[in-house]
Formats: C-alpha cells, structure tokens, sequence
C-alpha cells in the first residue's frame, strides 16, 4: 500500500532495512549504511512516502529530490533522540499542512530542516557528548531562535 506524499518515515539502517526487505527488496543494514541515498529513494518509491534516513549523514528522499546533511553529533544515537526529531517534524508539517499537502518539495525540506533542527540542539545541549533526548528538547528554542537570528 502506498502512503501520501506527505507523510514522513524516519527509520534508521536497520529499520529501513526490513521495511525494504518485506517489501520485496532484500537488503541488510550494512548495506543501507553503505549507500542510504539510493535504498532511501528505493523506500520512497515502494511506499511513496517521503523518507529520512537517520544516520551519521541524514538523507531525506521526497518526490524527485534527495536532500542530506550532517548536522548530528554522533552522540545523538541515543534512547528517545528519534522521538525528539519526530515531534520536531511533527510540529514543523503541521505549521505548513495545507502547503505541504499541496507541494510535494516542501514535505522534504521540512523533514531535512527538521533533522538540521535536531542534530545542531544536540551540539548545543552538550558539545562534545554526551545527551540524553532530554537535553535535546532542552535546548530546542535555544537552537531555534540563533537559527533565526542568523
């Protein structure tokens, strides 16, 4: 079954992995980690979703574009932190519903500022690690609003 083009996934390797794998393409973890752009485009066409990979390197694959960056600390992989980035980009598609239904590119540069969001308040909330999901929603509106000012 096919999703709207609105809607988000935000697996991880393993994640995207299996959901590949039921849906007919059989790939593993290591393989995804490889090359995430091409087997989250891969994703995004199977379920027509728009999809953000979480990783070292975030991808995001919306309908004719693939979007990354880097922006998360490494520490980031923690319990909750995928949460965090979820709400984040819950908050950020239901601040621009109607254009985001309406414009297939905006789905994904939402999701990819969302994941900039996330991993610049990890830095924030403790550079040099660790943090807890806790510190991160913590150090959401300082984040936000340095973003703004710049």
């Amino acid at each position: 079954e096919r999703c709207a083009r609105w809607i988000v996934l935000t697996p991880h390797a393993g994640e995207l992995a299996r959901l590949l794998t039921e849906r007919g393409v059989a790939v593993d973890r290591e393989q995804v980690e490889s090359a995430p752009a091409e087997h989250a485009a891969t994703a995004q066409r199977l379920t027509g979703a728009t999809v953000l990979l979480k990783g070292a390197t975030t991808v995001v694959v919306g309908p004719g574009q693939v979007l990354s960056q880097a922006e998360a600390p490494a520490w980031l992989a923690t319990a909750g932190a995928g949460d965090v980035l979820a709400g984040l980009l819950g908050t950020l598609l239901a601040g621009r519903s109607r254009e985001a239904v309406q414009s297939p590119d905006l789905v994904a540069r939402l999701a990819a500022l969302a994941a900039l969001v996330h991993g610049r308040a990890a830095t924030q909330a403790n550079p040099g690690g660790p943090v807890s999901a806790s510190m991160v929603v913590e150090a959401l509106p300082r984040t936000i609003a340095r973003l703004l000012a710049d």
